[in-house]
């Protein structure tokens, strides 16, 4: 198994529709001991609930992923009860849902900063706090969430769309001052898929039927598709990749119609 022994933590889960679910269902099946964190100490019970079927799994509150105190004590806390670990996925996104559904002009100055605090910045705290605190294993990889939207203008995605250009350039930079002590971080960009996030963008569902018709492989792709090249990133095989940004969408993304 790919991961067999590996602690993965994976950030933002929220329910069974979520990428960052199909991440963790992959990694578990193919041996690791997961962690979670989630946001909001009410939603314990459904986080506790959702998570049960990964045995040996813990979850940890975290309500300010871009708040570097706030993610230094979550840290601590899951490096002084599992030890180093050896991946983290960040499934961690956001913007206001005004900005999605207005012309991107009109996108308000704190709306801008909030897609990128949330959406972005959170990754580069994510990494130097693992790194500051040690928390990483030898050959460990770091893989975020991204989407098309950072290189094309797609309808609705608006702020989004420069929040994971912003995430996709950090990648790369990241990787460089990483790759000095032997870390890996890479992107997955996903296809559309039906998740609690997508239903804030307009008219999302003609989006999955631009995709079908067009795409070379002419589907959509799934959570457990998504979460295998997650699998693939966080493990040994892909220790000659960095910097990169995997496209998971049925090759859409290279048709220019």
């Amino acid at each position: 198994m790919l991961l067999q022994n590996k602690k993965i933590l994976i950030m933002g889960i929220r329910n069974k529709w979520s990428i960052a679910y199909g991440i963790a269902k992959s990694a578990y099946e193919h041996g690791a001991k997961l962690l979670f964190t989630y946001m909001g100490e009410e939603n314990k019970s459904k986080i506790e609930e959702l998570t049960k079927e990964f045995e040996g799994s813990r979850a940890y509150v975290l309500d300010g992923a871009s708040e570097d105190e706030l993610v230094k004590e979550v840290f601590t806390k899951i490096k002084d009860e599992n030890g180093k670990i050896d991946g983290i996925v960040h499934a961690i996104a956001h913007a206001n849902t005004e900005d999605l559904h207005r012309d991107f002009i009109y996108t308000s100055k704190e709306g801008f900063s909030h897609a990128n605090d949330v959406s972005a910045y959170s990754f580069v705290l994510v990494c130097r706090m693992a790194k500051e605190l040690d928390m990483l294993n030898e050959n460990a990889s770091l893989v975020t969430l991204t989407y098309h939207g950072s290189t094309k203008v797609l309808d609705g995605y608006n702020v989004m769309g420069i929040a994971k250009a912003a995430l996709e350039s950090s990648v790369r930079y990241l990787a460089e001052n990483l790759g000095k002590i032997g870390l890996r971080v890479n992107a997955v960009s996903a296809g559309p898929i039906k998740t609690l996030s997508a239903k804030g963008i307009k008219d999302f569902s003609s989006i999955l039927t631009v995709v079908e018709e067009k795409a070379p492989l002419h589907r959509n792709v799934t959570t457990t598709q998504v979460g295998n090249v997650a699998t693939f990133l966080l493990s040994n095989m892909s220790d000659a990749i960095t910097g990169q940004v995997i496209y998971a969408d049925s090759g859409y993304n290279i048709m220019g119609v």
